[in-house]
Parts: structure tokens; sequence; C-alpha cells
């Protein structure tokens, strides 16, 4: 088993996180904006502030970092490539947004069950395609 990488899981990791940055804007900033921002009044809250997408994209940058550490340390036992990364993004995806969302935004009630179910299907794609473009850079 070869060593991680550090240096190039933190490059690839932060490739990974903006790659996840550009989609969750697309998805969450964008096509479900409206329902993030009806979500959010029926919570008795404003809609998103600036300093809140700054974090959500810190967030993105620390994630994108995690999941190709993971792709590293799977990568011996699985194999380097595509397949290997997509694993890497749906764990990652599995902790860090189907988990919390079925538990806060679904069974809590905090969102309607559509959004949830929404931004939860749109995060699958962002992490599986982050976890891809990170791993393309990732070389031990």
């Amino acid at each position: 088993m070869g060593k991680i990488n550090m240096g190039r899981v933190l490059i690839s990791g932060l490739v990974a996180g903006i790659v996840l940055d550009v989609l969750g804007y697309l998805v969450d900033g964008i096509l479900l904006a409206p329902r993030w921002a009806s979500g959010m009044k029926a919570l008795g809250h404003a809609d998103f502030a600036s300093n809140q997408w700054i974090w959500f994209n810190l967030l993105g940058l620390v994630t994108g970092i995690a999941m190709i550490w993971i792709y590293a340390g799977i990568r011996p036992r699985c194999g380097a490539g595509p397949k290997t990364a997509a694993l890497a993004g749906l764990v990652v995806w599995v902790v860090g947004s189907l988990v919390p969302n079925l538990s806060f935004m679904w069974a809590a009630g905090l969102f309607s069950h559509h959004l949830a179910a929404m931004t939860t299907a749109g995060n699958l794609v962002e992490f599986v395609v982050g976890a891809i473009a990170g791993a393309a850079l990732y070389k031990e």
C-alpha cells in the first residue's frame, strides 16, 4: 500500500470542493432558490445572507478535501479511477447529506419533503462529480 500524498489531497480536494460549491450554487442557489426562500420564511427567518453563503463555500472546500482523502485511502484496495472516486463521493454524500437531510429536513419537518428530496438528489450529483474531478488530479 502506498502512502497518501497529503499535498495532492489538499490540492485535489480544493478542486473537488470548488466543483461542489459551483454545482451546489446552481442547484440550491438558482434552481431551488425560491423553495429555500419559502422554507426559510416559513421558519420565520430571512433568506440566506451573504455570510452564510461564505460558510457554505468554506464547508464545500473542507468536504472536497475530506472526500479526496477518503478516495486516497480506498484507492489501494479499489483501484484508481472514476469508479473509486464515485464510491468516495457516495460515502461522503451518505454521511454529509443523506443522513442529515433525512434527520433534520425530513423527519423533523423543518423543510418540505419535496425540497429535502430535491436538494439531497442534487447533492448526490454534486458529490460524485466533485469526487471524480478531484480524483483526476490525485497522484501518490
